[in-house]
This record gives structure tokens, C-alpha cells and sequence, in this order.
């Protein structure tokens, strides 16, 4: 992260920067519905820090929760500022206690880690096309910095997955003729 806080610096800094320059409009919806989507994964993260019981799932859904809270703020900062209104989106959820939810209604540790993991794919999937689509720097940066967010916390998310049986593994691929 560092040297990409160094790069976006840099850029800021020099002739690159070209925030004067107004968003297109395919900036503007790709910043509309990836704050739409962040917005919407906050609660997701707290029904399933209110469900698990789960010390080191309780720590990956605090970490994912606190990456889409900082990127929805900047985001939402990002927008107030260029006039792109912000989508109506839900409310955070209450804390609650684990015991007080019935078993039949509460997902397993197994499906509530799939969940954040195909958030975190599609966030990155979001940020790279949102960056392939942006003219201005400073957006692309943005894009750059959440993407590269998402893919760490990916990484480590993937590995404890892994390490517990939780990660959904399709199967091999033999070619015909290679068996």
C-alpha cells in the first residue's frame, strides 16, 4: 500500500492531475454502483458477525467490514464532491446475540466465509473494470487503492479458508486424452 500511496502522490502532485476535468458518464454509474453494492455488503457483514461464534470468521468479517466502511466513506466523500447522488442503500443492522437466533434461520460458518469471498471477488472484478474505464487519475487511483484492498484481504481470506475446509474448489480439469 505504501508504494501505491507514493505513486497516487506522485500523480497528484504533477501534471497528471486532471481533476478539473468532469467524470463521463460511465465514471460516474461505476462510482454510483460500487457504493451501491459496498453499502449493501455492510449489513450482509453485520447479520453474520451477529450469527458466528467463530473467533477467527469473526475477525475476517471485522476486517471486511472496516474496508467497505473506509471505502464507502471515501467514496461517498468522492461523490458529494463531483454531484453524483448516492443510491438509497439499508441501514446498519443492531447487534444481536447468536443463541437468540433459531438454528434453522442462522447460515453456517462455511456459508457466511463463501459470502464475504464472492463480495471480495466481485469488488475487485468492479474496481478493475472501473479503473479500465477511468480518464481521470485521481478516479483510477481510487480504483487502484480499493482493488488492491480487496485483493489483500482476498489473500488472507482465501488462505484461512483453505486452512478450515471452507473454500469451494471446483474439479480438476483433465483433458481429453490425458488420462
Amino acid at each position: 500500500m505504501k508504494v501505491l500511496e507514493a505513486i497516487m502522490h506522485y500523480l497528484q502532485k504533477n501534471e497528471w492531475a486532471d481533476e478539473k476535468q468532469p467524470l463521463h458518464i460511465g465514471e460516474a454509474m461505476g462510482c454510483w454502483v460500487y457504493y451501491t453494492a459496498i453499502a449493501e455488503e455492510i449489513p450482509a457483514l453485520d447479520i453474520s458477525l451477529n450469527t458466528t461464534t467463530d473467533a477467527e470468521l469473526k475477525e475476517l468479517l471485522l476486517e471486511a467490514k472496516e474496508i467497505a466502511l473506509s471505502q464507502k466513506k471515501i467514496l461517498k466523500d468522492f461523490m458529494f464532491k463531483e454531484g453524483i447522488p448516492l443510491s438509497q442503500t439499508e441501514s446498519l443492522k443492531p447487534m444481536s446475540r447468536t443463541e437468540d437466533i433459531p438454528l434453522g434461520a442462522r447460515s453456517t460458518d462455511d456459508e457466511m466465509a463463501n459470502l464475504v469471498s464472492i463480495k471480495a471477488a466481485s469488488g475487485i472484478v468492479a474496481c478493475a473494470t472501473n479503473l479500465s474505464q477511468s480518464i481521470r487519475t485521481d478516479l483510477g487511483l481510487m480504483w487502484a487503492r480499493f482493488q488492491s484492498e480487496k485483493t489483500m484481504f482476498a489473500t488472507k481470506l482465501r488462505m484461512k479458508m483453505k486452512k478450515r475446509g471452507w473454500l469451494k474448489v471446483p474439479p480438476a480439469y483433465i483433458p481429453p486424452g490425458k488420462r
